[in-house]
């Protein structure tokens, strides 16, 4: 039976994936910053300020997943809120690398999240595929040292994935919460694209990470649909059966209120799956009704 031990494992992704791996029988071990009695599986303590960890995490462990980051949309992004994004994602990779380099873990695969943000926060018809070169902003900086991190992983022969993931919906909160209101509003001009994914669908790639030794390098997360923020919305509307509004505030005024986060809600790429089908992943939601009837 494999062992897995995940980062950011009590996470909106990481509960729900944890959940999934113990339904087939995987072993699972999560690293936090804090001990919960509440937590459903074996928790091992970290600091990545300090740089430290608790060894005995990777005893046995055959594949590390990686989910740890601070959340992009949670707070304003002050100095140190940059700081802190990046770093939660650049200096905890090369925690895990540094560990396991030093006990020389056997590890079959290295599997670690990062974002479409990597191409940048623009809205244009051109379709994003895994070959393009980064954007040129704050985010996509972000993704760039986050995933050269993750590929140090390779210099010890670990398989290693990467998970370019999109909005992730799921009924357990993230961007579907916060987008269900009494009122459905669209925002900006709403041509603003929304590459997204079904959690159960992100999970199931996830474990193809672990168990598909074929599967290796980056992949984009996202459904094959290619859908505005205006479609979107309105879809949404109709499922929870909610008056929908558009709401074309002007990017200036959004600006003001989000400051430079704001690039990141009124602006969205078009990201193509078209990899990760042709690598034999079959999903289970690829229309966003379907989705969202499921989760809502």
């Amino acid at each position: 039976m494999n062992t897995i031990l995940i980062s950011g494992g009590t996470g909106l992704i990481g509960r729900h994936l944890s959940g999934l791996l113990k339904s087939k029988g995987y072993k699972v071990r999560l690293l936090s910053r804090e001990s919960n009695p509440k937590n459903s599986f074996p928790t091992f303590l970290w600091n990545i300020d300090q740089n430290t960890i608790d060894d005995s995490a990777f005893n046995g462990v055959n594949h590390i997943i990686h989910l740890t980051g601070a959340g992009v949309a949670n707070k304003r992004w002050t100095n140190k809120r940059k700081n802190e994004i990046l770093d939660s994602r650049v200096d905890s990779t090369n925690l895990l690398y540094d560990t396991v380099k030093r006990l020389e873990v056997p590890l079959k695969s290295f599997v670690a999240a990062s974002a479409t943000g990597y191409y940048g926060s623009t809205t244009t018809d051109k379709i994003f595929k895994e070959t393009n070169k980064a954007g040129n902003d704050f985010l996509s900086n972000v993704c760039e040292l986050w995933e050269k991190a993750i590929n140090q992983f390779e210099h010890l022969k670990i398989r290693t994935v990467i998970l370019r993931t999109g909005i992730v919906l799921s009924k357990e909160g993230g961007a579907l919460e916060k987008m269900t209101t009494p009122v459905i509003t669209s925002i900006g001009n709403g041509k603003q694209f929304m590459p997204w994914i079904h959690i159960d669908d992100l999970c199931e790639l996830y474990i193809k990470g672990i168990e598909d030794n074929k599967f290796q390098g980056v992949y984009n997360a996202v459904s094959t649909e290619h859908i505005t923020n205006f479609s979107f919305s309105k879809v949404l509307s109709k499922i929870v059966k909610k008056p929908f509004i558009p709401f074309m505030a002007p990017k200036v005024l959004l600006k003001i209120a989000l400051g430079e986060m704001s690039s990141i809600i009124v602006n969205g790429n078009r990201v193509s799956a078209e990899k990760i089908k042709q690598a034999g992943f079959k999903f289970k939601f690829e229309d966003l009704k379907k989705a969202l009837k499921n989760l809502l």
